[in-house]
């Protein structure tokens, strides 16, 4: 009875011991700003990552674009195949805690020779027969005690790595919003330079024909003729190459969206397209939980805890019970017969790696070494996130000074060449003045266009920097 007491005091203890084999690092508390750098001073908390995509992009063409490529994407389709297999894995974790059962069922018969051992005991003992034969058919069970918590880390890895993958699915659709919005946001801005070039080039005719009536009444040299025909053509010359762009900007979005490349219908233009005044980032301590790529850094975390914990536990004795019972005979028309055939074992034993003890320590400080290179990828990651959101809210802050700048640019500029046509046609410019006006217009509507769709851009951006999208 003693020893029986001894024997349970001794299995309470390693139970008891096993939260003592590893312990876990709590996530680290990044070094975050009280708020995001040039971000408006406001005692608003709310940020727009929390709005829901088809609420923060209400264009009718863009929201169908990004749904499409919700759908469709091969990326997305990918992520979610990989959701599903790590679900399974998941599942399967669970049942490390059951005994593994198998079913056993043999039948051989050998014939050994007459000088054998075996040979001369069927000799003597009058069997009757040259070969011996064995029937068996039983069930065997193993089941290692979780003692130091190795499955509990198995299952706590195995959760961590399906997080994972959903993080990874998050992570996936933020960047196909953004992606699809501002490539939507650069085909409009093509379609208004294409208009652009094609109103200059109109311009730059009417010009070339007034310099060849007063060329043909010996008012000007074949300078001007030829000084105006070489502006046309640098205004001609950006029209097949803004439809280029246009064609290849229209196939990205279309292959983004799983759809082989074709002409995308706009319902809309880049000057009708309107930006928010009102962009709250929020606070930075939010970015932790809202940013896919932060929740996954974080992840990793557990995954390092939990791999710590299971090279720690391979150093510690591992209690093992494995039992089999069935029937089994030496001749088949009694195989089954109960209870004479009926057979069982039961063994318990306790398995302590000694040779291999070296390496299973380089094996459990390596992933010691590996838990802490993930805490500072966590903070890096975190790091990461606050400077993207800082990058986005000073761009768009000063491409709003910048359009402004430009527009004033712009407004003057075309009253300046339409007053350039008027004094060229009363005699009162010269050609030279009326073509620097209409080149100097067509950059700076060109720029203008430019600057509109960097700061919608800016503005996605900023949506995904903050974590916003996959809602």
């Amino acid at each position: 009875m003693k020893k029986y007491i001894n024997t349970f005091a001794f299995m309470l203890l390693l139970a008891l011991s096993a939260c003592k084999v590893s312990k876990d690092i709590e996530t680290p508390k990044p070094a975050l700003p009280v708020a995001f750098r040039d971000a408006a001073q406001t005692a608003d908390t709310t940020s727009i990552a929390d709005i829901q995509w088809k609420n923060f992009f209400t264009e009718p063409t863009l929201q169908k674009l990004i749904d499409s490529a919700i759908a469709n994407n091969y990326d997305m389709l990918i992520a979610v195949k990989n959701i599903e297999a790590s679900e399974l894995l998941f599942k399967q974790v669970k049942w490390n805690y059951t005994p593994q059962v198998n079913l056993n069922v043999t039948a051989n018969t050998s014939r050994p020779s007459d000088n054998s051992l075996n040979g001369l005991s069927l000799s003597t003992f009058g069997v009757g027969t040259k070969h011996i034969e064995d029937y068996s058919a039983n069930l065997g069970l193993s089941w290692e005690a979780d003692i130091w918590g190795k499955i509990r880390n198995q299952s706590k890895t195995a959760l961590a790595q399906y997080l994972q993958t959903t993080e990874a699915k998050k992570a996936i659709q933020t960047n196909i919003v953004a992606g699809v919005s501002q490539g939507y946001y650069n085909l409009l801005m093509l379609d208004e330079q294409l208009t652009i070039a094609q109103k200059n080039v109109k311009l730059n005719d009417s010009t070339l024909r007034i310099i060849r009536l007063q060329y043909d009444a010996g008012q000007v040299t074949s300078l001007a003729v030829q000084q105006a025909e070489a502006q046309r053509l640098a205004a001609a010359q950006l029209v097949p190459q803004f439809e280029q762009n246009i064609t290849i900007q229209e196939n990205a979005l279309r292959i983004l969206t799983g759809a082989l490349p074709d002409r995308i219908e706009r319902s809309n233009t880049l000057s009708n397209l309107q930006i928010a005044d009102n962009l709250p980032s929020g606070l930075p301590s939010a970015i932790v939980s809202r940013r896919p790529d932060v929740k996954t850094a974080e992840l990793a975390l557990n995954i390092a805890n939990a791999q710590v914990g299971i090279a720690k536990a391979n150093m510690y004795p591992s209690l093992t019970i494995s039992a089999t019972g069935g029937v089994n005979s030496f001749r088949a028309s009694n195989w089954f017969n109960i209870p004479a055939s009926l057979f069982g074992t039961v063994a318990g034993g306790i398995t302590q790696p000694l040779f291999n003890k070296k390496r299973l320590k380089t094996q459990y400080e390596v992933a010691k070494v590996d838990r802490e290179k993930t805490v500072l990828q966590f903070r890096q990651s975190v790091l990461n996130a606050v400077g993207e959101v800082s990058d986005a809210l000073v761009t768009i802050e000063k491409l709003k000074e910048q359009q402004a700048v430009a527009a004033n640019r712009v407004t003057t500029l075309q009253q300046a060449t339409g007053n350039a046509n008027l004094l060229f046609r009363n005699g009162m410019a010269t050609y030279l003045e009326v073509i620097t006006a209409q080149g100097n217009v067509l950059q700076s509507e060109l720029e203008l266009a430019t600057i509109k769709r960097a700061q919608l851009s800016a503005v996605s951006n900023l949506y995904r920097s903050l974590g916003g999208g996959w809602r």
